[in-house]
């Protein structure tokens, strides 16, 4: 949680090499633009990864039976998401100063982009006010390119052939972070149904789960400034397992939705130079700019999962892979109990 907070406020500290970094704020809408471009393949890396690991097998709990799941996810970024394209018509105070104009994300690798940042003169043109190095991507840093989500998940069996899942991480309350996650799940086996079938070691379920996780990063209590994280993912799914002693073959198709959203809050004052033709200093401007960043994201489309669980009495360990726009692998350990 922490470290996901760390790289979301990640805005604020731009780039190391430049002095200006506060400035870019000026850009208004256009900063959100490329914010949104820049740090889109973390956000929807989040939501595919977070609706994974919601099962290890389609077959239900008896009644008051449960298990304690100990889970990582890890949605890999598929090249397309490493880089963006600036167009430079897309953005009205941004303009690309030199390097390439195939910018690298996030999950990328190297970037030698330079991007400047123009305000209105007031006489229908425009100063030119500092100069942002795009940051270099962490891609090749983190195993498979991937974002990672670890959790822990608790199921307890109900009536009707049903199971409950609590999904959670431990809430993070400190004078700079304040972070929770927590979902909740239900699997319906469908092999009630079917009579004599109900006997066999297959087993078909239909299953729904959504997770939700806010994250606020203090800046500035004072001036209200702060980052606010927000992420809401669904996905309903029809699975199956043929499950034996030890060993339990397991997998769903069905549909994933997500949304989330990212806002700088809090009022910044920001000071720039206004030079002449030939770089002299002429005047200090002081400007203010309140709630500067606004970002929106969303992921959603089919999946389908296949995975494998092999079992020692109540110890269970299981993996799986998952093919949609962002394939993720998920792993973990359970300890489960009738």
């Amino acid at each position: 949680m922490k470290k996901l907070s760390l790289l979301l406020v990640f805005l604020l500290s731009f780039s190391a090499k430049s002095q200006d970094l506060d400035l870019l704020l000026l850009a208004k809408d256009d900063t959100s633009l490329l914010m949104k471009n820049y740090m889109s393949p973390v956000m929807e890396g989040m939501l595919y990864s977070l609706n994974n690991g919601w099962y290890h097998t389609a077959k239900t709990h008896k009644k008051l039976g449960f298990d304690f799941t100990i889970n990582a996810n890890a949605a890999i970024v598929p090249n397309s998401s490493k880089t963006f394209q600036f167009n430079e018509s897309d953005y009205q105070y941004l303009s690309l100063e030199s390097g390439d104009s195939k910018i690298q994300t996030v999950m990328g690798s190297n970037n030698n982009s330079i991007i400047g940042v123009r305000i209105p003169d007031g006489n229908g043109g425009n100063f030119k006010v500092a100069t942002i190095d795009m940051p270099d991507g962490i891609g090749g840093d983190v195993p498979l390119n991937a974002v990672p989500s670890p959790m822990l998940q608790v199921s307890i069996g109900i009536p009707f052939d049903t199971d409950i899942s609590i999904r959670y991480l431990p809430k993070i309350n400190t004078d700079d972070v304040d972070g929770n996650l927590i979902g909740f799940g239900v699997k319906h086996n469908l092999m009630q149904y079917f009579g004599p079938l109900g006997r066999l070691p297959l087993n078909v379920a239909i299953l729904g789960g959504y997770t939700s996780m806010t994250t606020t990063y203090n800046i500035d209590k004072v001036n209200g400034q702060e980052v606010d994280f927000k992420l809401n993912a669904f996905t309903i799914q029809t699975i199956a397992s043929l499950d034996f002693p030890f060993v339990t073959i397991y997998g769903g198709i069905g549909y994933d939705k997500g949304t989330s959203t990212l806002k700088l809050k809090g009022t910044y004052g920001l000071d720039y130079d206004i030079t002449d033709s030939n770089g002299n200093v002429i005047n200090t401007v002081r400007e203010s700019v309140s709630n500067p960043i606004n970002m929106d994201f969303d992921a959603n489309g089919a999946r389908g999962t296949l995975g494998v669980r092999f079992s020692l009495g109540f110890f269970k360990i299981y993996g799986d892979y998952t093919i949609k726009e962002y394939n993720t692998v998920s792993a973990g350990i359970a300890f489960s109990f009738r």
